[in-house]
């Protein structure tokens, strides 16, 4: 089985488990009627990954008036696995799938009422999850908190490769009481370096 993606440069990238040597030749010779296709050296990809709980770490924003308090564990055994098969995912209803969640994996059932989103790109085998209590306005920030977490299990902290099989936890959430001085320009780079500090100290891995 292959995939294959259209890079922001405009290449096909092909990815695959098989001899992808026979995929090309294939292409070449049954749909491209014998025209010369110029491929790179094979690049082979990495994940990274943690593997154990963090220490509960905090980042302040630029302008100091904003802290965010973050965890991150690894994911149960096979979690990952339902996320890429589209067995858990963000549009399922939230009530069945923090029903599944507890009944599979053993998370608790408030929580996994509380998972904001799956990344990279809102579809990955990562998620982010509340479990903050009573923090005011943390609605205002949550689409600022979801950009940072995509950005940062996009390109991970190791080698700037994709993230895969970790669980985030937004422990508390320190904000100044004026909304100008808690926007995107804020929140955005504070939430990714907090993310990174969680990875950092559960044992990254590749």
């Amino acid at each position: 089985m292959f995939q294959t993606t259209i890079g922001e440069s405009g290449e096909h990238i092909i990815a695959g488990e098989l001899d992808l040597e026979i995929c090309l030749k294939d292409i070449c010779e049954t749909y491209c009627d014998g025209i010369e296709l110029k491929t790179s050296d094979l690049i082979v990809s990495y994940r990274e990954t943690i593997t154990e709980l963090s220490h509960v770490c905090h980042s302040k924003s630029p302008n100091k008036h904003n802290r965010l308090y973050v965890t991150a564990e690894p994911l149960k055994s096979g979690l990952a696995e339902d996320i890429d098969n589209g067995n858990v995912t963000e549009k399922d209803d939230v009530r069945i799938r923090a029903r599944y969640l507890a009944e599979t994996y053993e998370w608790d059932v408030n929580d996994a009422r509380k998972i904001w989103c799956f990344g990279p790109e809102n579809t990955g085998p990562n998620i982010l999850t509340d479990m903050s209590r009573g923090v005011e306005c943390l609605n205002e920030i949550k689409d600022s908190v979801i950009t940072g977490f995509n950005w940062a299990t996009k390109e991970g902290v190791l080698c700037n490769e994709n993230v895969r099989g970790v669980r985030f936890n937004i422990r508390d959430v320190t904000l100044h009481s004026d909304a100008i001085h808690r926007g995107g320009g804020q929140i955005i780079p504070t939430a990714r370096r907090v993310f990174y500090a969680a990875m950092l100290t559960a044992k990254p891995a590749l």
